[in-house]
């Protein structure tokens, strides 16, 4: 009979699968304020497969817009082919000369896993901005640092974010599967707009619906109760994206 080996444990507790070492297993890597993709400060890490491309090879282009580093060393960066070794500033500049009418908002009141992806799909649709209502802090990891080039702006509380909306003219639109909410596929979403989503398992709060001009479901057809945020801001983002886009850039 084969001796089973004792798992051994990391000085932090976490254990160590049979057959490996304490060396092998990393502890996660904090991001730059060092709070383990919690932060208020820069994103998470990039992610670190090999992605991209090498240095540039042979003459350098001209413009401002390139970056030295980047044609020197290379591009690994979580951008599309057309951003390629441009300076992270003038990506943003770029996108926001063709961002487009709608906002995103999400409830933050208990640290939501779901908020990295909002802001992730926000980007893909390019959103104008992404509104953060409640804790300042949120998890990171899942906006694979898309939040570099997202507007995200934060909201203490509901109040705060429906005197914004108010201010900057655009319609506040909820998104729940709750009794009254009208059906998301046979509507057109207004184009002056932001979509409000609600915390993961109690969607959005009474304060939230109470600022809501309009609210919408999303039609779902299995056993489970109700999607989560991730998922839902994007069908809904495309539904805008289909209203009022045109095809993307080449």
């Amino acid at each position: 009979m084969r001796a089973v080996r004792p798992q051994e444990q990391r000085p932090d507790g976490v254990r160590v699968p049979a057959g490996r070492t304490a060396q092998d297993v990393a502890p996660p890597q904090a991001t730059p304020d060092g709070v383990d993709g919690f932060g208020t400060g820069g994103p998470a890490a990039e992610d670190e497969q090999a992605v991209g491309v090498g240095p540039w090879a042979g003459r350098w282009p001209e413009g401002d817009h390139y970056d030295p580093e980047l044609l020197a060393g290379g591009d690994r960066r979580n951008v599309v082919d057309r951003y390629r070794y441009w300076r992270h500033e003038a990506i943003v500049a770029d996108l926001d000369t063709r961002r487009h009418e709608f906002h995103v908002a999400i409830e933050n009141w208990q640290h939501d896993f779901n908020i990295g992806t909002v802001v992730r799909t926000a980007n893909a649709f390019l959103a104008a901005e992404v509104h953060i209502v409640g804790r300042r802090r949120w998890n990171r990891r899942g906006a694979m640092v898309t939040d570099r080039y997202q507007h995200v702006r934060h909201h203490d509380s509901i109040g705060a974010f429906a005197a914004w909306a108010r201010g900057a003219g655009v319609a506040v639109i909820g998104i729940d599967n709750l009794p009254g909410s009208r059906p998301l596929e046979t509507t057109t979403l207004p184009r002056h707009c932001v979509l409000l989503f609600g915390q993961e398992g109690p969607g959005l709060s009474e304060a939230a619906r109470a600022a809501c001009d309009q609210m919408y479901s999303i039609a779902q057809y299995g056993s489970t109760r109700s999607v989560n945020a991730g998922v839902a801001s994007a069908v809904a983002m495309h539904a805008w994206i289909r209203s009022y886009a045109g095809p993307p850039p080449a």
